[in-house]
């Protein structure tokens, strides 16, 4: 299997710390509001990770934060936290916010089919963690207070920038948006591991500390639960692309600054949802939600089928004409499954499961390419087997795709079958089905004149049969 690690730029074969064991942490969402859909794109790309790693016999533990404090609007450190700022927005508790939008996140990954994690800590249940770690980066020197803050030293580490080449007067105050000299820090890129010097009069959740009152930096916050829950080594570290820099940079630098060694082997970064004018955010345009698109008419399905369709690390562009040729392709791959659900006759082959398996694995395993794993779906269905096959290799591939698609066909089935059985109620449509049968008998025997009066009969009660490649129709 070769993933593309954005720590070396190249594509490596994915080797676990421990044999058949795999390390992996996401990024979870700063609950202040709803999360987008291209926030709910990166959680979709790693849950097919999961999933594929599960697949192929792996024993996953994957753990995720929920960021209730110490996350600013601006990832450099300031600006006002979003947890106050969405708590004043709603004229509610800190709390209270972040219960709301923890529920709603995990509502809105329940409707995508994206698993809940094995481990999911919020940020404010560890601040005993958080502070361990610090007082141990200051006794090693990689840590200051300053102004009343602690900061991470960056001036002692060998490497900072690791996931791209910066510059550092690309970096400067002034240059990148959203950034504001902080004259505390004895160097441009050095970040807040503990603030204790809030600006914000209000700020609700404050925790006592070596270095008074006060609370965590958002970067701190990952690493510390990382490690509390799958220790010094970690395989995979899953996020938005956007948080490469400075989020996971910090990650790195403090955690590896702790622990003494190489801490994550591969990061697996998940590129934007760009609409045509730009990156997909909360604060500019239509605010996408899995909810707006329901009340679209759209299954949240189709959504995932639509990021399916693409490859993680390719920036993909939302629009409604893009989501509406993702419905309906999604749609006839249901249609076409209810066909092969109505004809069930054969056995699995299982030379051609393996087969077809294979070539899924393939797809799967060139760097997650999901494009390639929906093409090996359609080419099951347009295979030359039984329909038992295919439906044992779409269930078998839905376990990574979480299209439910097997699922939405039966459930035409049997809504098809409900309707007919309650007009079969009817007598006189009883006996219309009956008639028709009949003539499907006559005409199997050959016996086209009995046929043809079983259709004038018909007629003559106001019923006008039609034939088509489906089977006899009726009309009243």
């Amino acid at each position: 299997m070769l993933l593309y690690n954005s720590a070396t730029r190249t594509r490596q074969e994915f080797v676990p710390n421990v044999e058949g064991k795999v390390s992996m942490y996401t990024c979870g969402p700063t609950v202040y509001h709803y999360a987008h859909i291209g926030n709910l794109r990166s959680y979709i790309m790693e849950d097919v990770l999961e999933k594929y790693l599960r697949y192929v016999g792996y024993d996953v533990t994957r753990v995720m934060n929920i960021t209730d404090v110490g996350h600013l609007t601006s990832d450099a450190d300031t600006g006002e936290d979003k947890m106050l700022k969405g708590a004043k927005r709603e004229k509610k508790t800190v709390l209270e916010i972040a219960k709301f939008y923890t529920d709603a996140f995990f509502e809105d990954c329940k409707k995508l089919n994206i698993k809940t994690p094995d481990v999911v800590a919020p940020a404010t249940t560890c601040i005993d963690e958080f502070i361990k770690v610090i007082s141990s980066l200051i006794e090693k020197g990689y840590a200051y207070e300053a102004g009343g803050n602690i900061y991470f030293d960056t001036s002692k580490l060998k490497q900072y920038y690791i996931f791209n080449d910066f510059k550092e007067e690309d970096l400067e105050v002034g240059v990148r948006e959203g950034v504001e000299e902080d004259s505390n820090k004895r160097n441009k890129a050095d970040f807040v591991l503990w603030f204790t010097k809030s600006k914000f009069d209000d700020q609700e959740l404050k925790w006592e500390s070596p270095w008074g009152v006060g609370y965590p930096g958002w970067h701190i916050e990952c690493s510390c639960i990382s490690m509390k829950h799958l220790g010094e080594y970690l395989d995979i570290h899953c996020g938005g692309i956007d948080n490469a820099f400075p989020h996971h940079t910090n990650e790195i630098a403090q955690s590896e600054a702790y622990v003494g060694h190489k801490w994550c082997n591969y990061w697996f970064h998940v590129h934007h949802l760009n609409t045509n004018s730009g990156k997909m955010s909360k604060s500019s345009g239509e605010f996408l939600t899995v909810s707006l698109l329901e009340s679209k008419g759209y299954d949240p399905l189709v959504y995932r089928f639509f990021c399916l369709q693409s490859h993680y690390r390719k920036s993909l562009v939302f629009s409604y004409e893009n989501l509406d040729n993702a419905a309906t392709a999604y749609k006839k791959l249901v249609a076409r499954i209810v066909t092969l659900l109505k004809d069930t006759q054969g056995e699995v082959d299982s030379a051609v499961f393996d087969e077809r398996r294979a070539a899924f694995c393939e797809a799967l395993d060139n760097d997650m390419n999901t494009s390639l794993g929906v093409t090996a779906l359609y080419d099951v269905l347009k295979a030359n087997t039984t329909p038992a096959t295919k439906i044992a290799l779409i269930e078998d591939f839905d376990r990574v795709l979480g299209l439910d698609l097997v699922k939405a066909a039966k459930k035409i089935v049997e809504e098809e079958a409900a309707a007919k059985s309650a007009v079969s109620d009817d007598p006189f449509i009883r006996e219309i089905e009956e008639k028709i049968q009949a003539r499907a008998d006559a005409k199997k025997a050959k016996n086209y004149a009995l046929a043809d009066e079983i259709r004038a009969e018909l007629l003559s009660k106001g019923v006008t049969l039609i034939d088509t490649a489906q089977g006899t129709k009726y009309q009243i």
